[in-house]
């Protein structure tokens, strides 16, 4: 062939069967330098070997045909040589990256040990059979069965007597579109099965006894691109029953049932893939606890004798939904339940395989690091985590740092026995299989007997819609999955419903499904000959293939949706529930509801200086109210006098009597703060610090020019209040108020130590010392392990990797004892070319089962750790939670850049006012290797505006009320 010598040696190359001339060693890297010369290499047989048998073709099929349509032999030549030098660089490129892939998973394993080793030895009192599993060792085999009875032995199963609960249940899916009828499933990559599954759900646990109402979130879209029903704010999912009409004994009220609410966050004129969600989760966030809010005080005056019905779980559904339900349960104080669907890094190992894209164009697609990040934030806040298989919880969820197989086993037997776990923790990972509808399936009448009726109980289908004939083409055969590895196998089932009998791979879900089912045989998918064996044993043995079809028809009511909802109820009743502190111990609290039923009556009200307090003071904000004044024909004064006389005042009318009441009362209104009464909230969150950690002079002047700018309109700054949220602790604070003549009952507020304590100036005080908000320190000790915190962060950055550990004389850092407190760990930075970013400390402390919130604060002169729920921007929620002082009336004042919690306090449904020039320098390039900074903050919002540090007061009240014009989805 003249012309084609090259392609004559490559023929040549593969006739020669030689093995003298090996390029590659097995298992080991290769140099991928083309010009490389050694005695070994020959680059003939090499790209034989290596690039022509691996390569994955498909991809160049075109390219292909275009060879064998050219009929120029030069040109069909030069096309034919090109094809396979683009084989070769694309092989050449798949190799780096395994390779590059392959020295990360070792680096990863040798850090996963290193983290065991460290656990085992902090906590100094394990037993000899949990050294065993901390260290690696296996244990004794047990089989699957009575691994499952152990489970659930301890557990009280969910069952009819539970119907006097009245839960409430809140799930959360946020991306595709979701409606309850004409589901357009399909119609995108994000409105597929998990759409269709968390509606089924909903409608399913609002049928079970003791479950009052289901609310699932999602997104609001009022676009042309989609339907009307997308932009409805309430969709009923369940109809409307009275008392005992659900079958299930519950007591039907009016806010009963299961629905969708849907909730603006981001463009709300645009449908938008789930991969363009991130930075608006926030905003979700904020939008979702006003509902929560609402609806637990609407449930409360229906089912909870006025007394708050806060969520008995918030459940997210995928990454997204994950993390905005681990910000709801950090808000809420309420457990937090997580299903994964599909997994960030298990789709981010499958692409790397590919080697078509290196790890940044696949995160520039598929914005992979955000949703590992969310995921694993996810696994923070969990109680629980709901697999389909144990496939999921090895292979998959054994991929993140904030899991650990080994590990989670070594703290539940702990934990069981009562020993002190030193703060850490690995959430539950327990396997339910998704619930089915079987209203198309009924049983065959010849075998109904045998059944016992298993099959006939739940083939109603969830809306009780009647059942349907099985088809004739289900009559006989066997249903064969031999796929290499099924995740979970829902054709399995299915088939069983109709009466088939299985044969299905051993490798993943299809051996959970036969352990519960027994209706068939498992094959290695490798071995035809095992394959055809099963087949055939099944369609020759006519009362093997009748045992089996009766066993699947007996035990498919363990995949239906009562059965599902049933576990699923009694799994998270074994969580540990949580709710709110005040709900119970500070009864005096539901006052301020009244306070604001009065507020509430007086929104048309053009003087809104008028506040009344549960005490009965008098409003020193525009004259005085009198109590004894006669009724006036006023309407609106006949509205103030009813709601006066709803207040508490002592039976006598004696002197003494008068004198205790008052004293009581002044007692009660020193409980409370200003912030109650508040309508709007200024929170200044500079972050100016000199070289040394210590607050800047300009500081100063931009809160005074605040207090200027808001009390420059007397209205605005009747119903204003002010706080301020900083890194330091309260004395530093304090201290940076009186030196710069600020009287710190200026604020309403003082959020300390960075999220760690929260203060309230003129309530909360002690001997005239500020004390602080104990709700709150209750509120975030959740998952608060400070012990083993301390003792680890020192070792992780006084240690080099792989080196020693520093003495504390040359250490990296040094114990902050000024700035620590209870709820706050201060260390102070020594050289800060030598501390470890934030993503990588977090790893290391996900991998010990160490959960908190850490970050570098104050020009970089300190590492700060708080509790998992606290942080600056979570504080703002609890004030909202606990004051009502919505989220969407406060004002965040930040500079360009700030402290690595920075990006928290952007997003939201707030209004965040930047001020360019004021802050120098802040912590950003210690929080994380990859920027991700574009998925977590809009690059555009009317909740976002600038000025510049000079400004001056005037301008600063513009823009401060050209954003309270702004609103979220604009």
């Amino acid at each position: 062939m003249a012309g084609n010598e090259w392609i004559n040696g490559y023929l040549e190359a593969i006739l020669d069967t030689g093995s003298g001339a090996t390029a590659i060693e097995e298992h080991k890297p290769v140099s991928l330098n083309l010009r490389e010369t050694g005695h070994h290499f020959n680059p003939t047989k090499y790209f034989v070997e290596e690039v022509v048998t691996g390569v994955d073709e498909t991809d160049l099929h075109r390219t292909w045909l275009k060879v064998v349509a050219t009929r120029n032999t030069r040109e069909r030549s030069s096309r034919l040589e090109n094809m396979c030098w683009r084989i070769w660089h694309l092989t050449r490129k798949k190799k780096q990256l395994e390779w590059e892939e392959g020295q990360r998973l070792a680096h990863r394993r040798w850090e996963r040990e290193q983290g065991r080793r460290d656990v085992t030895e902090d906590i100094e009192d394990l037993s000899e059979g949990e050294k065993g599993d901390a260290l690696g060792e296996l244990a004794q085999p047990e089989t699957p069965r009575k691994r499952f009875q152990r489970n659930l032995s301890n557990l009280e199963v969910w069952s009819d007597d539970k119907k006097e609960k009245k839960l409430y249940i809140v799930l959360i899916s946020l991306h595709g579109l979701i409606r309850g009828e004409n589901m357009e499933l399909g119609r995108d990559s994000d409105t597929g099965g998990q759409v269709k599954y968390v509606v089924e759900l909903s409608r399913a646990l609002a049928r079970m006894p003791g479950v009052y109402r289901v609310d699932l979130f999602t997104r609001q879209v009022a676009s042309p691109e989609v339907d009307w029903s997308y932009g409805e704010p309430t969709e009923m999912l369940s109809t409307m029953c009275s008392e005992d009409d659900d079958g299930n004994g519950n007591e039907m009220g009016e806010s009963s049932g299961a629905y969708i609410i849907r909730i603006p966050f981001g463009p709300r004129d645009k449908y938008l893939r789930k991969e363009l969600l991130w930075p608006f989760i926030q905003e979700f966030v904020d939008g979702a606890l006003a509902h929560i809010l609402n609806m637990s005080k609407v449930l409360g005056e229906q089912i909870g004798g006025d007394r708050p019905v806060w969520p008995y779980v918030i459940h997210g559904h995928y990454a997204d939904a994950g993390d905005s339900a681990a910000l709801l349960s950090g808000a809420l104080n309420v457990p937090m339940v997580l299903t994964g669907h599909s997994l960030g890094r298990n789709k981010l190992e499958q692409l790397l395989k590919q080697g078509r894209q290196s790890k940044e164009d696949i995160n520039s697609t598929y914005k992979i690091m955000r949703r590992i990040e969310a995921e694993e934030l996810s696994l923070d806040a969990a109680e629980l985590v709901i697999t389909s298989t144990k496939q999921e919880i090895e292979e998959q969820w054994g991929l993140y740092d904030g899991f650990d197989v080994k590990l989670e086993k070594v703290l539940r037997a702990r934990a069981r026995r009562g020993v002190n776990c030193h703060g850490r923790y690995m959430p539950r990972m327990v396997v339910i299989p998704p619930g089915m509808d079987f209203s198309s399936v009924v049983e065959v009448q010849e075998d109904a007997p045998e059944v016992d009726g298993d099959l006939a109980a739940i083939t109603g289908g969830i809306d009780g819609s009647s059942p349907k004939a099985i088809p004739a083409i289900w009559a006989d055969g066997v249903f064969i999955n031999p796929a290499l590895v099924e995740p979970f196998g829902l054709t399995l089932i299915e088939a069983a419903a109709h009466g088939l009998p299985m044969v299905a791979t051993k490798n993943g879900g299809p051996v959970d499904i036969h352990r519960a089912l027994n209706n068939g045989l498992l094959v290695d998918p490798h071995n035809k000959e095992a394959i055809a064996d099963a087949l055939l044993t099944l369609v020759s043995d006519r009362n093997l293939w009748h045992e089996c079809r009766k066993n699947g028809w007996k035990n498919i009511h363990l995949y239906s949706w009562p059965e599902h909802c049933r576990t699923y109820l009694t799994r998270v009743a074994a969580c540990r529930i949580r709710h709110p502190q005040w709900q119970t111990d500070t009864p005096l609290d539901e006052i301020p509801q009244e306070e604001s039923s009065l507020n509430d009556s007086l929104k048309d009200v053009q003087d809104m200086s008028l506040r009344l307090s549960v005490d009965g003071e008098k409003s020193l904000l525009n004259g005085s109210l009198d109590y004894t004044a006669p009724a006036s024909a006023d309407p609106v004064q006949d509205q103030v006098k009813h709601v006066l006389n709803k207040i508490k005042k002592p039976e006598s009318d004696s002197t003494d009597n008068k004198e205790v009441g008052k004293k009581t009362l002044d007692s009660v209104a020193s409980k409370y703060p200003m912030l109650r009464r508040r309508r709007r909230l200024i929170v200044i969150a500079l972050d100016c610090y000199d070289s040394k950690g210590a607050p800047e002079k300009k500081m100063a002047q931009i809160v005074q020019d605040m207090f200027k700018a808001i009390r420059s309109d007397s209205q605005i700054a009747k119903v204003s209040g002010f706080a301020i949220s900083t890194a330091m602790g309260v004395s530093e604070t304090t201290e940076f108020l009186k030196s710069a003549k600020i009287q710190v009952n200026e604020f309403d507020a003082l959020i300390c130590s960075s999220g760690g304590e929260v203060y309230y100036p003129g309530a909360y005080t002690e001997d005239g010392k500020l004390i602080p908000d104990p709700d709150y320190a209750y509120h975030i000790d959740y998952r608060w392990g400070v012990d083993g915190l301390k003792k680890t962060i020192w070792k992780l950055m006084n240690t080099p990797e792989g080196g020693p550990e520093s003495s504390k004389s040359s250490g990296v850092i040094e114990a902050d004892d000024k700035s620590s407190n209870a709820n706050c760990i201060s260390f102070l930075i020594k050289d800060a070319s030598k501390v470890r970013r934030v993503d990588d400390l977090r790893q290391k402390l996900r991998m010990r089962g160490l959960r908190c919130h850490l970050m570098y604060c104050r020009n970089s002169t300190r590492i700060q750790i708080v509790p998992l729920l606290a942080s600056r921007s979570q504080a703002l929620r609890y004030l909202f939670v606990r004051w009502r002082l919505n989220v969407t009336n406060m004002f965040v004042v930040l500079g360009e850049s700030g402290d690595t919690d920075y990006e928290e306090l952007i997003s939201g449904a707030h209004k965040t006012l930047i001020m360019k020039g004021v802050v120098e320098k802040g912590c950003g390039e210690l929080l994380r290797t990859a920027d991700l900074r574009d998925d977590i903050v809009p690059k555009e919002s009317p909740l976002i505006g600038f000025v510049n540090a000079n400004a001056k007061v005037a301008e600063i009240a513009n823009a401060l009320k050209q954003l309270s014009k702004a609103s979220v989805g604009m």
